[in-house]
């Protein structure tokens, strides 16, 4: 039997406690709702890539309004935050300075299982993000929101991964070409869109977009709340979807290196902000 889908109706907007918003989450929320509420262009392109079939569309139109329903619901959190947040204008900065290549035909990854490998990755560092955000979140509404979006985010990767074992039996890509295809999405985590979405959400009138600087920005507050659990269990997700043994030593040894990674590259990215 098929999860039940949450709406907006469900989360608990009426326990919304203004003294316990966290300034800095507001802000990492605000830039999460102009990425999540772009997963209409995402369908787009993906239902091009995988334009003769059917079956993969359809179920990337279900998550694409899944994906703008968090959108919406980040949004609305923040306004509730802070009134003065104009999700709407926020979000037309947001595409008018940041657009993935909608006129692609074909995966940017070199194949459709190189594709599916890539969307394993960021449904990873999503399922992550928010599990850590909502359980270092002292705001009950946002709680609500975060442990939502993150089990919407681990279901997304089961619906992925199950595609790219439909897709690896038909090209059949080699391991080193699915680590590759994961290290380099890996690296594109610190490309414009997460820093321009920060920029978007949170900049003030007349200040201009620095890159180096909004993914410090964002950065050092997205990472603050890292937890181990989750690092652990992401680099599972991300084994599996390389072809790798999510439960062996090697897997093991990059949890705890990555955790430390990434607690150390918090601090950095703090300082410099």
């Amino acid at each position: 039997m098929a999860a039940k889908r949450w709406t907006l109706d469900d989360i608990p907007w009426a326990d919304f406690d203004p003294a316990k918003v966290d300034p800095d989450m507001l802000k990492v929320a605000k830039a999460a709702s102009m990425v999540e509420y772009n997963g209409a262009d995402y369908a787009v392109y993906l239902c091009k890539v995988f334009h003769d079939d059917p079956v993969i569309q359809e179920a990337v139109r279900t998550w694409a309004q899944e994906e703008v329903q968090h959108g919406q619901a980040l949004g609305r959190w923040a306004a509730l935050a802070d009134p003065d947040f104009d999700f709407e204008a926020s979000f037309k900065r947001f595409t008018a300075g940041y657009r993935i290549p909608l006129d692609a035909t074909q995966s940017v990854r070199g194949s459709r299982a190189g594709e599916l490998v890539a969307r394993c990755i960021v449904e990873v560092g999503t399922s992550s993000h928010y599990a850590s955000l909502g359980a270092a979140c002292r705001e009950p509404v946002l709680r609500s929101i975060c442990r939502h979006i993150a089990a919407d985010e681990f279901r997304h990767y089961k619906l992925f991964y199950t595609h790219l074992k439909r897709y690896l039996a038909a090209e059949n890509i080699g391991r080193l070409r699915r680590v590759a295809v994961v290290l380099g999405r890996i690296g594109e985590s610190e490309d414009d869109e997460l820093a321009y979405a920060y920029y978007a959400a949170n900049a003030g009138p007349g200040e201009i977009y620095e890159r180096k600087r909004w993914s410090r920005a964002y950065g050092s507050r997205a990472f603050a709340h890292v937890r181990r659990e989750h690092v652990d269990r992401g680099i599972a997700m991300t084994f599996k979807a390389a072809g790798l043994n999510p439960q062996g030593r090697l897997a093991r040894f990059a949890g705890r290196a990555g955790f430390r990674l990434l607690q150390a590259r918090g601090r950095r990215w703090a300082r410099a902000a």
